[in-house]
């Protein structure tokens, strides 16, 4: 794997990826898989509150960032989205105490935001290290994975731009030499679909060769 600083370091696997939320411990275990579970950016997920979160639809709305000490309202269609909650996630939303709507999902120990840097040197780069992580990833990386595992499960870079709010030149740009296996996968849904239309119109032909003879 490249160590030029600028290039992707998706997880490997999601063992790999519990492996680091254990050794992290159990206050960051949940941020951990939250964040590879639903690609949000940094700044995202530390904005994130409670109320931003519907069970019921099972979506994350991503509505404001923590940027430079201060928490802005996303403005532009590409940031201001709805994200899949999916199982990961949900689990370790779960894993999390109670908290009241519009406080923060992942705060601080005190309250409030906590500080990314004080996270990647206390937390983060220790537990890399405890866990045998090599190379060693970036928090960012988090949303590299969730892109990765992403294409490789079958999503479309076309739901893949808007989950992660950016566009689809960036997701080919960055992540579409991950899905080693798109085109396979498209041609599998296009003759899946094509045999079906087939049947459909099979179905319909007896149907009104039925009524003429009737």
């Amino acid at each position: 794997m490249s160590t030029n600083p600028g290039a992707l370091h998706p997880f490997d696997s999601w063992s790999q990826i519990d492996a680091l939320a254990t050794a992290i411990g159990r206050r960051y275990a949940p941020l951990v898989r939250f964040a590879a579970a639903t690609g949000l950016r940094p700044g995202e997920w530390l904005a994130l509150e409670h109320r931003d979160i519907d069970r019921a639809a099972r979506v994350i709305h991503v509505r404001r960032a923590y940027r430079n000490g201060r928490v802005k309202t996303t403005k532009t269609y590409n940031s201001t989205r709805a994200v899949p909650l999916q199982a990961i996630a949900a689990d370790a939303l779960d894993a999390l105490p109670p908290r009241e709507p519009s406080t923060p999902v992942f705060p601080a120990p005190h309250g409030g935001h906590f500080d990314l840097h004080n996270f990647r040197n206390r937390h983060w780069k220790p537990a890399q290290a405890l866990a045998g992580i090599e190379p060693p990833r970036r928090v960012y990386d988090l949303r590299h994975t969730f892109a990765a595992f992403a294409l490789r499960a079958g999503l479309s870079s076309f739901d893949l731009s808007r989950y992660m709010g950016t566009s689809l030149t960036m997701i080919d740009r960055h992540y579409g030499h991950l899905a080693h296996d798109a085109a396979d996968y498209a041609i599998a849904l296009l003759d899946a679909g094509g045999r079906r239309m087939d049947v459909a119109l099979g179905t319909l032909a007896d149907l009104e060769a039925a009524e003429i003879s009737n």
